[in-house]
């Protein structure tokens, strides 16, 4: 019986000491942005802003995030993947990359602009500026 306490007690701490991962914690959306065939959204951990704007957001590294490709026009749904989001280093643009799929890096102007998430679906996208909602 002792024992059996004791790997409870192990098994309980195990799960308490494992560190959350991107999915279980809650996450702002930064960008939102309209393409030709879709719609995208931008996701980062909501620990790292401390309000809106990029002055008030702790992106010295990258931060896993969440990337959704809104693709209900064409009848395939909203996936939601898993994206690096950092800041360039003269803060001028917002480095979003979809490492799951080998895509090459977006760049989005912190201000906001026109940008080309991949050459499928997300093109010609028009995002609104960082962290402004």
């Amino acid at each position: 019986m002792r024992a059996i306490i004791s790997a409870a007690t192990l098994c309980a701490f195990a799960f308490v000491a494992t560190p959350a991962t991107a999915a279980d914690e809650a996450m702002t959306r930064v960008f939102a942005c309209k393409g030709d065939d879709a719609a995208m959204e931008v996701y980062i951990p909501q620990s790292v802003v401390q309000g809106l704007g990029v002055a008030n957001v702790k992106l010295d590294r990258p931060v896993i995030g969440a990337y959704t490709l809104d693709l209900t026009d064409a009848g395939k749904g909203k996936g939601l993947e898993p994206v690096r989001v950092s800041l360039s280093g003269d803060k001028k643009f917002v480095i979003v990359d979809q490492y799951t799929r080998k895509l090459p890096a977006t760049r989005i102007p912190v201000g906001g602009g026109t940008v080309n998430f991949d050459n499928r679906f997300g093109t010609n996208a028009k995002c609104g500026a960082f962290n402004q909602e």
